[in-house]
């Protein structure tokens, strides 16, 4: 476990967890966004992870108890591999679409959202996990029709818990805390 940015008390903080993505991959993702993704808002390459849960507002002193969840769910998870297939569009966002081989982060997801719906954190979405990258937003969608980054099959580096705080020019985002994957 690697400790990140600190909270404290009963403050409420705006919680996910994520997969974090090698720096290789996060450099050619970049890359590809200031290539390609003209005109609109691009997602810095510090913020780029793949979500296993969005949690919203809860309270600071939670955050134990939801790492330890995300800890024990990825010490038994399986080698995940993904690869970017294609880039979609929806209302509000551009994202890369990954491929899940051998579905062990989709495992993983729903370990780790069942895990924090027994701690009463979290509640199950109604629709399957999508392993994705968020690359942009925009206000208006601009209908682009891209091949997806050059960036092969790649493993996740480690996954974590992050901040998001809300900010005029979009969310800001802190690792809290970081943890390995499969033990």
């Amino acid at each position: 476990m690697t400790p990140g940015a600190s909270v404290g008390g009963d403050e409420q903080i705006r919680l996910f967890l994520a997969l974090r993505l090698p720096d290789a991959v996060l450099d050619g993702v970049a890359r590809w966004q200031r290539e390609r993704l003209v005109g609109v808002r691009v997602m810095p390459r510090e913020h780029l992870h793949v979500t296993l849960a969005f949690l919203g507002h809860r309270p600071a002193g939670e955050l134990e108890s939801i790492v330890g969840a995300l800890r024990n769910a990825a010490g038994g998870a399986g080698e995940i591999r993904f690869t970017p297939v294609r880039y979609r569009e929806t209302r509000s966002v551009g994202m890369l679409v990954l491929e899940d081989d051998g579905g062990h982060a989709a495992l993983l997801a729903g370990d780790v959202q069942e895990r924090l719906e027994r701690l009463g954190v979290y509640r199950l979405e109604g629709r399957p996990w999508l392993p994705h990258l968020t690359v942009a937003r925009w206000r208006e969608r601009p209908r682009l029709r891209l091949d997806p980054p050059p960036v092969g099959t790649f493993v996740p580096s480690d996954a974590a818990a992050y901040l998001s705080r809300l900010h005029p020019a979009g969310a800001r985002y802190e690792v809290l805390e970081s943890v390995a994957l499969g033990g």
